[in-house]
């Protein structure tokens, strides 16, 4: 074969092999695209999953967080949904080492509460009503079944490890008075207006680890054949702390044990929280000696490590300003009684604050973030702990005070738990909640300011939709919060009782407006409707829409207002005194103070915003009332209320309901069965949701939308 031949062959040779390998690299190829296609197809497809009204309100969440003495386990609360009993369910699971938490314990019927470590870390105990009232319980830390530890026939409120971790101080109310039921006999059912009450003391019961169930031997009472309770298995018996004519509200064991700082106020009475002091009982002794006694609400916060101090906040002399002023907080040397203040540059109440050996913690509302601060016991100057999620709602410090846990999210996740070294924070997540939001179309958050009528700056929560186009202009739900002293945040799945996520799949945006008088923006800012409530939160709420409108993002003509508590509030305000809804929605709203004030459990609240009474300053009341435009009224109002409503009387809903009606506006009632005022349960939660999406659906998109109902 000549050379030529050969190289053609070899050439031949090479090509194909080099056109196999080419289309070898095509097949791959291909595969790899059908591969990538599908996936994002099927992350497409998740990412398109508009979750229901029932998926919102059946996320599990996080509550409260205990860290062992060692810094190495965490034990914290797990609320879940039941739909079948139409309630919430809390119970306690256990992280241990930093792996993923498990459940721990299973209350039927009801739920898991206070979990706490013991102070050698063996034992978890907690809350629960097991057949005998709610009653401690412990469990192994290293796994086991839980049992019951006492049996207090009244049932116990709450509780904390002694030191030792040879007993608990506990907390529960007092028997009733016998009399009470004599009386009935005769005289039937019934109360003198804030005179009947029971309160609350503190008591001693020993922890006995090795306490065998009562149950497992027989008891008999003495009689002439049976002479004996010998051989039985008795509680153990509590010893009474405190007694006197004022209730205990918050408490907590000195670190060396003698001691016990506690809050208490003349009755358990809403409004006695102004008259609240702090004590303090020797264990020993039962000697109770007064502590910090202003004129104002007084609050023990915690103990310093070494027993010798007390950290605590007060209003000080306001006793009547305590609704939008800001506490302060001071450090109380028990042998010098001296006080002095610590956190004086801190513009916010101070929440959960908590002592350990670097330091006092606690955490502040900041604008739309919750922030937590270090506090110098000595200088009493506040650094801010950097590196933390955004939100940051509750912290728990192990023995030594060089770790700590916390449940916190940022604003497009769910509340997690985290523990993160003290000295450094770099927090690492325990639980996967937000997990629970995989493949859901979710609301994004972006906070955005403007100028009020009065040149006050004001900050909302803007949601918009997926695939947000800047060049249409949308529809637009306002969402208010309640308190005025609440806070709206960024959230994946924000609402409770309006379904903000599904709107937002209809193509809405949703702002949520920090009016005047909302927590985080400072002591100035929550006085400025002092005196201005509805007139400057209308403000608010209005030249939001119209920041907004300048910006060519809304279609005014379809805009709709909502919200529950002030929020319902000053929603009826805007019916009244605007026009420039489609439709609103009052969820428990005020409609006119001067009754209101006569009725409602919290007359200091009105006293205090309004600086007057409706006898004192009638126009003032006018001024800031619903019902006093309520000929201008012209927007379709769905009004939603509690049944046994008493923060709010359900007298403001009709009040509301009957003069729309005069005015031929359309106006319709719905009363939620057997609730105060808050929707508590899952099942009349989603009736309030589908509530506000038919009002809604009818008068800002002309949509009727029937109730679903189940086969």
């Amino acid at each position: 074969m000549s050379n030529r031949v050969i190289v053609q062959v070899f050439r031949t040779k090479s090509e194909v092999h080099r056109q196999r390998k080419n289309s070898l690299l095509i097949q791959m190829l291909m595969r790899f695209i059908v591969v990538v296609t599908l996936f994002c197809l099927v992350q497409f497809s998740f990412a398109q999953h508009v979750p229901t009204m029932e998926e919102v309100i059946s996320l599990r969440s996080v509550g409260s967080v205990s860290l062992s003495a060692d810094g190495k386990s965490v034990v914290y609360s797990v609320q879940t949904t039941d739909w079948t009993d139409n309630r919430y369910d809390t119970e306690l699971w256990l992280s241990k080492n930093g792996e993923p938490g498990f459940q721990l314990t299973n209350t039927p019927k009801g739920n898991s509460s206070n979990g706490s470590f013991s102070p050698d870390g063996k034992w978890i105990a907690f809350l629960a009503t097991r057949g005998n009232k709610n009653q401690i319980h412990v469990i192994r830390t290293d796994g086991g079944e839980a049992r019951a530890v006492t049996n207090d026939e009244e049932g116990i409120n709450s509780f904390v490890w002694h030191p030792s971790g040879q007993s608990f101080i506990y907390q529960r109310s007092e028997k009733e008075d016998p009399n009470k039921k004599e009386r009935e006999k005769r005289y039937g059912a019934f109360e003198a207006d804030d005179a009947e009450f029971t309160v609350q003391h503190l008591w001693q019961v020993d922890f006995k680890p090795d306490l065998r169930d009562p149950s497992e031997l027989p008891c008999y009472e003495k009689t002439d054949s049976l002479k004996a309770k010998a051989g039985c298995i008795e509680w153990p018996k509590a010893k009474r702390l405190t007694e006197g004519k004022f209730t205990v509200t918050n408490y907590q064991v000195s670190p060396d044990g003698n001691k016990v700082a506690f809050t208490h106020q003349p009755d358990p009475l809403i409004n006695s929280f102004v008259k609240s002091d702090i004590s303090m009982v020797e264990i020993s002794s039962k000697t109770i000696a007064k502590l910090v006694a202003n004129p104002s609400s007084d609050s023990f916060q915690d103990w310093s490590p070494d027993s010798k101090e007390i950290v605590y906040i007060t209003k000080g002399t306001d006793t009547v300003s305590n609704f939008f002023t800001n506490d302060k907080a001071f450090v109380l040397n028990l042998q010098s009684k001296a006080s002095r203040r610590i956190g004086a540059k801190v513009d916010e109440d101070f929440s959960g604050m908590r002592w350990a050996p670097s330091g006092i913690f606690t955490t502040v509302q900041a604008k739309t973030n919750r922030v937590a601060y270090r506090i110098d016991p000595a200088s009493g100057d506040a650094s801010l702990l950097k590196g933390l999620p955004e939100q940051v709602f509750q912290l728990s410090f192990s023995k030594s005070g060089d770790q700590f846990a916390m449940t916190a999210r940022n604003g497009d996740q769910l509340a997690e738990v985290f523990v993160s070294p003290a000295a450094n924070p770099a927090p690492k997540k325990i639980t996967d909640m937000s997990a629970q939001m995989n493949g859901w179309k979710v609301a994004t958050s972006e906070v955005i300011s403007w100028k009020s009528k009065d040149g006050a700056t004001i900050e909302g929560v803007l949601h918009k939709p997926a695939n947000y186009d800047p060049s249409r202009k949308y529809p637009l739900l306002v969402v208010i919060h309640g308190g005025p002293t609440g806070v709206d945040t960024p959230s994946p799945v924000p609402g409770s009782v309006y379904p903000i996520v599904q709107w937002l799949d209809k193509g809405a945006l949703v702002l949520r407006v920090n009016y005047r008088g909302s927590a985080g923006y400072g002591e100035a800012f929550r006085s400025l409707n002092v005196r201005n409530l509805g007139v400057g939160d209308a403000w608010d709420v209005l030249s939001g829409v119209d920041y907004l409108d300048s910006k060519k993002m809304i279609d005014r003509s379809k805009m709709g207002c909502m919200g529950w508590s002030q929020g319902g509030y000053i929603s009826a305000f805007l019916t009244t005194n605007s026009n420039v809804f489609k439709a609103i929605s009052v969820g428990a709203g005020i409609s006119n103070w001067m009754t209101y004030y006569v009725n409602t459990d919290i007359h200091p609240f009105t006293r205090q915003y309004l600086k007057a009474t409706p006898w004192s300053d009638e126009a003032i009341y006018k001024k800031t009332s619903p019902m006093t435009n309520i000929n201008q009224a012209k927007t379709p109002t769905l009004i939603q209320h509690g049944e046994f409503d008493r923060r709010v009387p359900i007298a403001n809903a009709y009040e509301l309901l009957q003069g729309l009606r005069d005015r031929n506006v359309p106006a319709e009632l719905i009363v939620y069965k057997g609730f105060g005022h808050g929707i508590t349960k899952p099942k009349e939660r989603l009736a309030a949701n589908w509530h506000n999406w038919q009002w809604f659906s009818k008068y800002v998109w002309n949509e009727n939308v029937e109730l679903p109902l189940g086969k």
